[in-house]
Order: C-alpha cells, then structure tokens, then sequence
C-alpha cells in the first residue's frame, strides 16, 4: 500500500501525525484509523463474494483484478491460442530501426525482400530527406 513512501516521507508523516493529535491522543487515532480500514476491507471482500455468487458457477474463475485494463491485455497477450508469443519473439526491432534508418540516409540495405527498398531502386528515384534552411514546409488548411 505504501510502496512509494521513502523514510524521511515516514518519518516526516509521524513527526506530523505527533504535532497534530499529540503523543496521548496518537495511539487511541491509530486504533480508529486500523479499525476503519479493516471494515472497508471486510466490506469490500464480502460484496466480492456476493458478486461471484451472483455470477453463478460459470464465472467461478473470475477475477476482479483482470478488471483492470493493463491486468486483462497482459493475460491475454500471454494467451497462447493467438500465437502471439512467436509473432513477439520475431519480432526484431532494433533490426527493423536500422532498416529504416538506412532507408531515411539513403544506404543500401542488404535485405532485398523489402517492397520500399525494391521499388525505390526499380524506379531508380531517391527521396532527399535532408532539411533545407530557406524551404518553408506546405501549408495545409485541412490540418489546422
């Protein structure tokens, strides 16, 4: 729950929590804080249970925690019924990166299977990328 909390953050939140409710006071908030807490924690596991119940026997695998959007891509892009895992693991990115930066500085590539490459060397025309100062880029009233 407090993960991000460093120790001078803790240390500075006790020194704070004495100032406030002062050293006599502080153990009697810190029992009515954990009892609160603990209540919303019963709280919160018993409607679960009163949802999977609801749910009946076919959601009896359900998680509330793939409720979360990261939680439920990363479960099913670990599915392997999709075959994604190999499409990942091919997939060489760095390699691709200096395909296209060889593209963009207008070096020869030695991978002769690539569509952009072959039909730029078959019409025999290449792209400057290169900036120059005084051209100004079109202006295009759709964009703005």
């Amino acid at each position: 729950m407090f993960n991000d909390i460093g120790p001078l953050e803790l240390v500075a939140l006790i020194v704070l929590a004495v100032l406030v409710f002062g050293p006599d006071k502080l153990p009697k908030v810190i029992q009515d804080v954990m009892r609160t807490v603990r209540k919303i924690r019963e709280f919160s596991e018993s409607a679960k249970q009163d949802i999977r119940t609801e749910l009946g026997p076919e959601f009896k695998d359900f998680e509330f925690e793939d409720l979360n959007p990261k939680t439920f891509i990363r479960k099913q892009l670990d599915n392997d019924d999709l075959g994604l895992k190999e499409l990942r693991n091919g997939f060489d990115l760095k390699k691709e990166m200096a395909e296209v930066t060889d593209a963009v500085h207008g070096r020869d590539t030695d991978r002769s299977d690539s569509s952009a490459s072959s039909a730029a060397t078959s019409s025999g025309a290449r792209v400057d990328m290169t900036k120059k100062p005084d051209e100004r880029p079109p202006f295009d009233a759709d964009a703005t």
